[in-house]
């Protein structure tokens, strides 16, 4: 049994800890929080800070604020545990740069949480790609958008910092370069401004791959719809299910559509396409759940990590960019208004 430590009772850090309580190779060892309201009641060993939690730890998950990641997973490497870092893997390149020097030094493992990857749907598709299903990808098209409540950015991180760039489409990001392999070039246009805030609401991003495909992803925090990985997939519980398709990629001998994992094929435009089901009753098994299987397997030294941080670090740059490139600053001029 591991004993695995929490850091952060937030939205994402209790489901971490419902995972956990509920793994049968695991044991909660404590929730770290700032917030004493987070740590009263039941009976988890709560503490106030990292430097409180005993020894006897083989793991902890950071689910704190994205600009603490580094920190909290320096601390960490320095006390020998092994981590599952959230998304993004750190605020900057600098950042990711500290973290995977600290953990290399302590010779501990480090998984960052760009969770999507374990979606068995994910897996699979990936691997058709890579058997030519699709013949060479050559388009990929990809829509997230819902509004999110006000409360969400009330009196917390997100207020200043709340871009969807980097808390939703970073996970679109690295799912594409997942698929489809690196980026090399991004082009990004801001959307207009609907809450009266400098804060990146929405936006349009075509992408380059170094595989010669080009894709785009289409982005807003304010327009209520039902196509978004999580509504169409189902994975979080927070988030309405719709079952729409949000991710289209094309090839030179067919196409699929993602998450209802259908496949189209046809070289002849006088007829349609002809569509295929390839989805399979086990893409429900919840990914949160296989990372932290998959967690476990990386602590006892049986497995790499899936993703790690010098790999969520090119994750992390791709977002960066497309994020600078959406900052008022960069058009020297006021967002739409």
């Amino acid at each position: 049994m591991k004993r695995i430590v929490v850091v952060g009772g937030g939205l994402i850090g209790a489901r971490h800890l419902a995972a956990v309580r509920a793994h049968p190779r695991c044991t909660l060892a404590g929730l770290v929080d700032p917030d004493p309201a987070r740590l009263s009641g039941g009976d988890t060993p709560g503490f106030a800070d990292m430097s409180e939690v005993p020894d006897d730890v083989d793991g902890v998950i950071i689910a704190t604020p994205t600009h603490l990641h580094a920190i909290h997973g320096c601390y960490a490497a320095s006390r020998g545990w092994h981590m599952l870092i959230e998304k993004p893997v750190a605020g900057d390149v600098a950042g990711a740069e500290l973290l995977q020097a600290a953990v290399t030094k302590a010779g501990v493992h480090a998984l960052v949480g760009h969770h999507r990857r374990y979606h068995r749907s994910i897996a699979r598709l990936r691997r058709l790609i890579a058997e030519d299903m699709i013949g060479r990808p050559v388009t990929a098209t990809l829509i997230w958008a819902m509004r999110k409540p006000d409360d969400y950015f009330a009196g917390n991180w997100r207020t200043a910092g709340g871009s969807p760039v980097m808390i939703n489409i970073v996970h679109d990001i690295d799912i594409l370069r997942h698929l489809l392999g690196e980026i090399s070039a991004t082009v990004a246009l801001p959307g207009r401004s609907l809450r009266g805030t400098d804060r990146i609401e929405s936006g349009a991003v075509a992408l380059a791959f170094e595989s010669g495909a080009t894709g785009t992803i289409s982005f807003a925090d304010t327009a209520p719809s039902p196509w978004g990985f999580e509504a169409g997939t189902g994975e979080n519980p927070n988030i309405g299910t719709t079952d729409q398709d949000m991710m289209w990629i094309t090839g030179t001998r067919g196409a699929v559509s993602f998450p209802s994992m259908t496949s189209w094929r046809g070289d002849d435009w006088s007829h349609p396409a002809i569509a295929s089901d390839l989805s399979d009753p086990d893409d429900a098994s919840v990914p949160l759940d296989r990372q932290l299987d998959h967690f476990v397997d990386v602590m006892e030294g049986h497995v790499p990590p899936l993703i790690g941080v010098a790999d969520a670090s090119r994750t992390l740059a791709v977002a960066l960019g497309i994020e600078a490139q959406l900052a008022p600053s960069a058009r020297g001029e006021k967002r739409y208004g």
